[in-house]
């Protein structure tokens, strides 16, 4: 199955203890690029990277976390002890130097730098669990969504191919009748030369099959018809593994074969079904980009 390589999803989940919200991003990658932002999640982080890769061999995948923790228990509030005696002990001298009562407020002692951290507990098992569910169901519907970009893409690259085949079909036909072709320029090549002589049927012949035989393109006709049933073989909807980097070499391999025909043809109609195969390979390789 051909899978794109761009999505997004993002949804909320509720849990007793729990409230978050993921994004995951899918983006165009040679490679498979992972990017987290988001609540501090510990060990969780590499453990989500691991199970996305296994699903998403190829992109980049930017996750985002929104996390609120709802119970109290998920909480720790440290207070520094030493250093609320020194606060402590700084004010009482400045009261007795100003002569006069001085007081700090709850909400002034919390705004005192390092004095109180509140911090949240480590992850429970359960609320790891959690996560790791809510993960892979918000990732579901991005590679779904890959799924369905990736379906629509299968069916255009069939259609490239199908064109691609017809020109190689016709390409082939026209090949035989290029040394006849080739003869008859040969002849006409001569007469003009060499006007009213005599024209040498064993020099013409000779020419003929030197000319022939350079430009040949049995073995160009072979690699094209090769390389388009790869291609062919590479879209099978059977096929489980991706296929993107196989279907991007493919086309190129391709495009040379095709550019030796452009090169080596002594017909105008071949060079034009090749200018039509490398068309249709450009438009190959830009859906290929995408395809994971």
């Amino acid at each position: 199955m051909i899978r794109s390589m761009t999505g997004f999803a993002e949804k909320g989940f509720h849990s007793p203890a729990l409230r978050v919200r993921w994004s995951i991003k899918s983006l165009n990658h040679r490679f498979f690029d992972w990017t987290y932002k988001g609540a501090p999640i510990g060990g969780l982080e590499q453990r989500l990277r691991v199970l996305c890769q296994e699903r998403a061999r190829r992109g980049r995948i930017e996750v985002g976390l929104d996390l609120t923790s709802l119970s109290k228990a998920s909480w720790d509030v440290l207070v520094n002890e030493g250093l609320l005696d020194k606060v402590a002990a700084s004010l009482a001298r400045a009261s007795r130097r100003a002569g006069a009562g001085a007081t700090l407020s709850l909400d002034t002692l919390f705004r005192i730098p390092q004095l109180v951290e509140i911090r949240r507990k480590d992850l429970t098992s359960a609320e790891t669990r959690f996560l790791e569910g809510t993960f892979l169901k918000t990732l579901g519907l991005v590679l779904r969504a890959r799924e369905r970009e990736g379906t629509a893409t299968w069916r255009q690259l069939r259609v490239h191919i199908g064109t691609i085949e017809k020109s190689i079909r016709r390409v082939e036909r026209l090949v035989k009748s290029q040394p006849a072709l080739i003869r008859k320029r040969v002849a006409s090549r001569v007469k003009d030369l060499n006007p009213g002589a005599p024209v040498s049927k064993g020099k013409i012949s000779e020419e003929t099959a030197y000319l022939a035989q350079r430009y040949d393109m049995a073995e160009e006709v072979l690699r094209l018809k090769t390389h388009a049933r790869a291609i062919r073989s590479a879209l099978d909807p059977a096929r489980k593994e991706p296929v993107g980097r196989t279907l991007d070499f493919l086309a190129q391999e391709l495009y040379r074969e095709a550019n030796t025909v452009n090169s080596k043809s002594q017909d105008l109609e071949i060079i034009r079904e090749s200018l039509v195969i490398k068309g249709e390979i450009e438009s190959i390789r830009q859906h290929v980009q995408n395809i994971e």
